[in-house]
């Protein structure tokens, strides 16, 4: 358990160091994705590395589903804005895609090449660009540092332009780190470099939703008890808005396998992210 107040940080965060064979998942991760990515691209239903942006990661992967699609899901990644890529999660579309949604994972520059303010505006670029490719709603989901991104989207100064976020139909954020201010006193605020000024423009908890969207806070239930509290906050915050909020404590899921509802249709996590 992490005491309160905090003393160490750097622990508080520490994800891997608090779950059982953590270095086993990256790889696990690549190789299903991997074979995911090849399974669909010989099916025709995958567009890989569509460029958004100048950037060498400015490119997202856009899986097809079996006939027109009711919709495009957003996945964005994790990391704490400075590690993976794009490529570690193509199989977590599998759910949305078993509901006829298209399904785009965006990539972006990590951090110190870039800031997490940067990171927002270059995932509102690649959202603006899967939405000129797929009609209707969008839906917009993220994990860990991706569940700040996306929240993010929807809230603060404008990232999205005007017509992308009426079609944002609902937002989950997963294990969503929303107050970035704890980050600025770990070890890892040497490569993530956020001060005080962007703690308070690009933490949503500090941040007013900019559109009444229907919110997840989803989290595993024995995660560190900062990301128990993180999701929590995202929750108790936001409910004080007009923004329909849902927030849902994951039994015996911790960081790296509470994204795994992503991949199976009849998942609790996939069907509240679709909105089913």
């Amino acid at each position: 358990m992490t005491d309160y107040p905090i003393a160490d940080y750097d622990d508080a965060y520490a994800n891997g160091a608090y779950i059982e064979g953590a270095s086993d998942y990256p790889p696990r991760w690549a190789a299903k994705a991997q074979a995911f990515r090849e399974a669909l691209s010989k099916a025709g239903k995958a567009r890989l590395d569509l460029e958004y942006g100048t950037a060498a990661r400015n490119q997202l992967d856009l899986f097809l589903p079996q006939g027109e699609p009711k919709g495009l899901a957003v996945f964005v990644h994790g990391g704490y804005w400075k590690a993976f890529d794009k490529s570690y999660w193509s199989h977590l579309a599998e759910g949305p895609l078993a509901h006829g949604f298209a399904v785009a994972m965006p990539g972006y520059t990590l951090c110190p090449e870039n800031r997490v303010a940067g990171i927002g505006r270059e995932v509102a670029a690649a959202v603006s660009l899967a939405a000129g490719e797929i009609a209707g709603p969008i839906r917009l989901t993220g994990h860990s540092a991706g569940g700040q991104l996306v929240t993010r989207l929807i809230s603060g100064s404008p990232l999205l332009p005007g017509e992308v976020l009426g079609r944002v139909a609902g937002v989950t954020s997963i294990s969503g780190v929303h107050d970035l201010r704890p980050l600025q006193r770990t070890e890892m605020n040497e490569v993530l470099n956020i001060d005080a000024a962007e703690a308070r423009a690009e933490s949503p908890v500090l941040l007013a939703p900019l559109a009444p969207v229907a919110v997840n806070a989803w989290v595993g239930a024995d995660e560190r008890p900062e990301f128990v509290r993180q999701n929590r906050a995202l929750y108790e915050v936001w409910r004080g808005f007009a923004t329909p909020m849902q927030m849902h404590e994951e039994p015996g899921k911790h960081h790296f396998n509470v994204i795994d509802g992503l991949a199976d249709a009849d998942h609790p996590l996939c069907r509240a992210f679709l909105g089913l």
